[in-house]
C-alpha cells in the first residue's frame, strides 16, 4: 500500500508542477507579447519594409525557433541592432532580394551549427562586439530622430549625423514636423518615465504603453502626423524569386550575407550567455542555438522576412515574468500571428513618430556611455577597440566597421601577448651575456634589435634564448644576421643558446 501511495504522491507533485508551470508561461508570453509588438513594427519601419514583415519575424522566431532546442528562455525576432544593416541591403539590393540575403544567411547559420561552431562564437572580443553594437546605436539614433520629425533620414551615417543641424531648423519651421517631433519626444520621456511609476502601471510594458499613450493623443488631437502604411499579413508576405538569387552571386550581396549570419549569430549568442545569468534553469547549447536560429532565418527568408536574432530585451522580459518553458516563447509568437490576423488595422493607427521614439530609446541603450569610463581605467585597449569599431561603422558601414575592429582587436592580443624582456648583463670582464625570455615576435623585433645593436663591437657576446616561449621566423631571421654582422667586425663569434 505505501508503494502505491508515494507513487500517487509522485504523480500528483508532478502534476502540480506541470499546472504550475503552464500557468507562469501563459502569464510571461502575454508579457513578451506585448513588449515584443511596438519592436517588431518599429524595426520593420526602421529598416524600410512593410511593417507587417517585422510581426513575420517575430511569428517565426516564436513559433519556429521557440519550437526548437537550445536556449530554453531566450525569446528571437526582429532586431534593433540589424535595422542599419538590413536598411543599407534594401536601399542596394531591393525588397525582392531581402528574403533570398536573409534565407542565405540562415543556411549559412545552420551549416555553422551542424559543422559546432557556434561554442566559439564566445571567442569573439567583447568589445568588438559592445563596439558594434555602439555603432548601431549611433546610426539608428541619428536615422530615427529624422523619422521622429516626419522627415526622411540621408543614406549614410555620417550624413545622417551632419545632417542634424538642418533638422533642426527644418523642424522649428514646420508646425507638421514639430507636432510629429512633440509626439516621438513625448514616447521617449514616458519610456524613460515608466519604470518609476508604481508597481499596478509597470505591469503594462513600458513600450507598448508609450506607443499607445503617443497614438491616443494623435487620435484625440487630430494631429498631422504620419501612420505606419498597412496592406495586410498575406499581402506582405514576398518569397524571393529566382530573379534575387541572381543577386546573391555579387561581392556585395555575399558580403551582406556574411554580415547577416555573423552578426546576428553573435548577438543571439551573447544574448545566450545574458540570458543563462538570469535563471537556474537549463544552460544554453550553443551549437543547437546556432542551429534554431539558422532554422528562424530559414524560414525568414523563405517569407521575404526580416533577419531574426535573439533580443536581450524580450528574453529578460520573459524570465521576469517568470516563464519556465520554452511554451512562453512559442505562445508569444502565436498571439503576435493572432493580432496580425485579426487586427491588422490597428497597425496604421500608429504614429511612425512614436516607433521611432522607441527605437531612438532603444538605440541610446546600445552605446555603454557609463561603461566606457572604466574600461578606459582598467582595459584601455579594449576601450580603444570599441570605440574604433563604433567610429568605423559610423564613418563606413556595418561590415566593413565590424572587419576593422576584428583586424585592430587581433593586432592588439598580438601586441599584448608578445611581451619579450631583454636582460643584458655585463661583468666588466669576459662575454656579455644577453638573455632574452617571453614571447619574441616581429612586433617586439625593434625592441630586440636596439638592444642588441647597442652592445660594444669589441667584446664576445653570448645570446641566451632558452627562457623564450616563442621565436617566430622574421626575429630568429634578424637575430641570425645580427650575429652574423656581429661576428664579422673581428671578435669572437656570437654564442647562441636556443631552447625554442
Amino acid at each position: 500500500m505505501q508503494p502505491f501511495l508515494d507513487r500517487s504522491l509522485l504523480r500528483a507533485r508532478s502534476l502540480l508542477k506541470v499546472s504550475g508551470d503552464r500557468r507562469h508561461d501563459l502569464t510571461a508570453s502575454v508579457v513578451v507579447f506585448l513588449v515584443a509588438l511596438p519592436l517588431c513594427v518599429g524595426v520593420a519601419v526602421a529598416s524600410g519594409v512593410p511593417a507587417e514583415l517585422g510581426l513575420i519575424t517575430g511569428i517565426v522566431g516564436g513559433i519556429v525557433t521557440g519550437l526548437l532546442p537550445g536556449s530554453s528562455l531566450q525569446v528571437s525576432g526582429p532586431a534593433a541592432g540589424m535595422t542599419v544593416l538590413v536598411y543599407e541591403a534594401v536601399q542596394e539590393f531591393g525588397l525582392p532580394a531581402l528574403g533570398a540575403l536573409v534565407l542565405a544567411a540562415g543556411l549559412l547559420q545552420l551549416a555553422m551549427g551542424a559543422l559546432r561552431l557556434g561554442r566559439f562564437f564566445r571567442a569573439i572580443s567583447v568589445a568588438v562586439v559592445e563596439g558594434m553594437l555602439a555603432g548601431i546605436g549611433l546610426v539608428l539614433i541619428a536615422g530615427q530622430l529624422y523619422a521622429m520629425a516626419d522627415q526622411k533620414a540621408p543614406s549614410s551615417g555620417l550624413a545622417k549625423i551632419g545632417g542634424l543641424p538642418e533638422l533642426i531648423t527644418d523642424t522649428v519651421g514646420s508646425g507638421r514636423a514639430l507636432a510629429a517631433f512633440a509626439l516621438g519626444s513625448g514616447t521617449v520621456a514616458v519610456l524613460l518615465l515608466w519604470r518609476r511609476l508604481p508597481g499596478v502601471f509597470r505591469t503594462v510594458p513600458a513600450p507598448l504603453a508609450a506607443v499607445a499613450l503617443a497614438t491616443g493623443v494623435s487620435l484625440l488631437f487630430s494631429m498631422p502626423v504620419a501612420t505606419v502604411e498597412v496592406q495586410g499579413l498575406i499581402e506582405a508576405v514576398q518569397p524571393p524569386g529566382t530573379g534575387a538569387f541572381g543577386e546573391l552571386l555579387g561581392i556585395g550581396a555575399i558580403g551582406t550575407v556574411l554580415a547577416f549570419a555573423l552578426i546576428a549569430s553573435a548577438e543571439s549568442l551573447f544574448s545566450a550567455a545574458a540570458v543563462d545569468r538570469l535563471h537556474d534553469g537549463p544552460r544554453t547549447d550553443y551549437d543547437k542555438e546556432l542551429v534554431a536560429q539558422g532554422a528562424g532565418n530559414t524560414v525568414c527568408g523563405l517569407l521575404g522576412a526580416l533577419p531574426m536574432t535573439a533580443v536581450i530585451v524580450r528574453s529578460a522580459a520573459n524570465v521576469q515574468a517568470g516563464a519556465r518553458t520554452k511554451a512562453s516563447r512559442v505562445l508569444h509568437g502565436v498571439w503576435l500571428l493572432l493580432f496580425a490576423a485579426l487586427l491588422p488595422a490597428a497597425l496604421g493607427l500608429i504614429p511612425v513618430a512614436a516607433l521611432a521614439g522607441v527605437l531612438v530609446h532603444a538605440g541610446c541603450k546600445l552605446v555603454p556611455v557609463r561603461q566606457l569610463g572604466g574600461l578606459w581605467r582598467e582595459h584601455r585597449g579594449e576601450a580603444v577597440v570599441l570605440v574604433v569599431t563604433a567610429v568605423a561603422i559610423v564613418s563606413v558601414s556595418m561590415f566593413e566597421g565590424v572587419l576593422i575592429g576584428l583586424a585592430l582587436a587581433i593586432v592588439k592580443t598580438a601586441w599584448e601577448t608578445s611581451h619579450v624582456h631583454v636582460e643584458v648583463v655585463d661583468k666588466g670582464a669576459g662575454p656579455i651575456r644577453a638573455h632574452l625570455s617571453g614571447n619574441a615576435t616581429f612586433l617586439r623585433l625593434p625592441k630586440i634589435l636596439d638592444a642588441l645593436e647597442a652592445l660594444p663591437q669589441d667584446r664576445p657576446i653570448e645570446l641566451d634564448l632558452t627562457d623564450l616561449r616563442h621565436l617566430d621566423h622574421a626575429c630568429r631571421t634578424s637575430l641570425e644576421n645580427w650575429a652574423a654582422r656581429h661576428s664579422a667586425e673581428g671578435t669572437e663569434p656570437v654564442r647562441v643558446a636556443s631552447g625554442v
